[in-house]
């Protein structure tokens, strides 16, 4: 097992696609550092519960940033019990359903959406010494000066496979459905997820999470006595 890092302060930067073992890695990760865990991706899924719960249109970027901006987030970020409230009410289960998990990239391409969760997510960040923070955009807009950054990947086949076997999904219709969002989310006009020039890419397809937490606190490391 590779050597716990416990830096004074300390930012890392997750970022990469449905699948690729982002959450799993990450909160793993802030344990390790005796740090706290933000799920940017979930902090999407909230808002877009609440822009479901009124009703808005989809197609309507004014009525959606409207609701989102109206919102109040409760974020844990605790990685042993992460949670998230929206208005009051626990979203934890209802925002990893079907109905979130298919308006979620139409809602996080409205810029205004963004620019609002991009600056709660900046604060969060500010008020934390020690943070793993995990999203698709984070190395390149919502901390560019990460102490690390880090770009999980893995085969369309082995992503789906893994998402399949949380929800009990079809494995061929995950994987059309995970195709769908990265096609989505890579080609908006704001904060595409994208590779940041300066992140670390790591291939997860076959590898264990213990492995690919020990590579990664072994970049940290590096970073940190640099």
């Amino acid at each position: 097992m590779a050597e716990a890092v416990r830096p004074e302060k300390c930012v890392v930067a997750v970022d990469g696609p449905s699948g690729s073992g982002k959450s799993t890695v990450s909160r793993r990760l802030a344990t390790r550092v005796d740090g706290v865990y933000l799920d940017t991706g979930a902090m999407y899924r909230a808002v877009t519960w609440a822009v479901l719960q009124a009703g808005a249109d989809l197609n309507d970027p004014d009525a959606i940033a409207k609701i989102v901006l109206e919102t109040e987030l409760s974020i844990g970020t605790d990685p042993a019990a992460p949670h998230f409230a929206a208005n009051g009410t626990n979203v934890d289960a209802p925002i990893r359903g079907v109905e979130v998990t298919q308006a979620v990239s139409a809602v996080a391409a409205v810029p205004a959406v963004r620019k609002h969760l991009v600056s709660l997510q900046q604060a969060i960040i500010a008020a934390h010494p020690r943070i793993i923070v995990e999203g698709r955009d984070i190395a390149s807009v919502v901390a560019p000066d990460a102490d690390l950054k880090v770009y999980l990947t893995a085969s369309s086949a082995a992503r789906a496979a893994r998402r399949s076997a949380e929800d009990a999904s079809d494995v061929a219709a995950t994987e059309a459905d995970l195709a769908r969002r990265d096609k989505l989310d890579s080609t908006r006009k704001t904060d595409p997820l994208k590779l940041a020039d300066d992140a670390v890419e790591v291939d997860t397809t076959g590898i264990g999470i213990d492995e690919v937490v020990a590579y990664v606190l072994n970049l940290l490391n590096s970073k940190v006595k640099s």
